[in-house]
Order: structure tokens, then sequence, then C-alpha cells
């Protein structure tokens, strides 16, 4: 089943899918909900490969063992590959791949993306809105940097002005 991607009312539609991406990161129930959605996402559509690695990463802070934890990384990273190898420039599919590599312990060795995507997600904000990213992406990307310090100083102030 392939799930549409443009229907504003669509449970896939970026409003919703970011609304339940923040919801997924911070209460369980919220990420199995989002992981059971994500589930029956497109393979086919970049950004909803993207959410779907990304409900599978959360998933795995709420499996049982460390095995099944990190089988789940080890998906989710597939994922984020194939999403990125479906559109490499698009700044969402990048910054959920980062949202979720610079949160795991470096001793897994599935951050390998982070400071390529840091840079390519700095970038992004301080071109926009000429990066790709809407108003409410600019907005999350933007709050992600500042809030877990992944700026320099000087950055920090130019994407804080904004």
């Amino acid at each position: 089943m392939t799930a549409p991607s443009d229907a504003t009312s669509s449970p896939y539609a970026l409003p919703a899918l970011r609304r339940h991406y923040q919801q997924a990161a911070a209460d369980e129930a919220a990420s199995r909900h989002f992981h059971a959605l994500m589930s029956r996402a497109s393979e086919r559509d970049a950004v909803q490969l993207a959410y779907k690695a990304a409900a599978e990463a959360l998933l795995a802070k709420h499996t049982g063992g460390v095995f099944d934890k990190l089988e789940r990384v080890k998906a989710a990273s597939r994922q984020f590959d194939a999403a990125v190898a479906l559109s490499p420039q698009h700044p969402e599919v990048r910054f959920l791949r980062f949202s979720v590599e610079s949160n795991l312990p470096r001793f897994l060795g599935a951050s390998k993306h982070v400071d390529d995507d840091r840079a390519f997600l700095v970038q992004a904000a301080l071109q926009h809105p000429r990066s790709g990213l809407d108003a409410e992406a600019f907005e999350l990307v933007r709050r992600f940097l500042l809030d877990h310090q992944h700026l320099t100083p000087a950055q920090a102030r130019q994407l804080g002005e904004k």
C-alpha cells in the first residue's frame, strides 16, 4: 500500500509527520503509534522513508534487549541511506538522519554522517528561505541546532536572529 503524500488531511502530510515525530521522541505510546503508521508509508518517497527510518530508530528506545535495539538502529540506518540516496540534497531527509545519529552513542558506529549532515543543515538554515526548507521545517531544524548546541557561537547568533 502506498500512502498519499500530498493531501493535507493525510497522516503522511509533512505537518502531521513532523508532529508525530516530535511526539514520538518524547513518549513511548506515541513512538509505537508513529512506528505503526510509518510501517505503511511509501518507500519510494524520500521524506516518508526518512520518517519511517526515524520511527524505527525511536522505537529502539522502547524495545527489550540490546540485540533488538541494535537491529532497529541498523534497520533505521539502512532506511536513512536509501532515503538520502533518493534525495541527497533534501534538507528534511538529512535533518532526520542527523537528529537520530547525533543522539546515538558513538560506540555503536552508527553516527557516520553526523559531521556532514550538520554542515549541510547549518548551510541550509543560514540560506533560508532559499534552502529548500519550508518555514515549519526551518524552525524545527533551527530549534534543534540551537537547543542541542550543534552550532558555533557565530552560527548560533545568526540563526538566533532569524
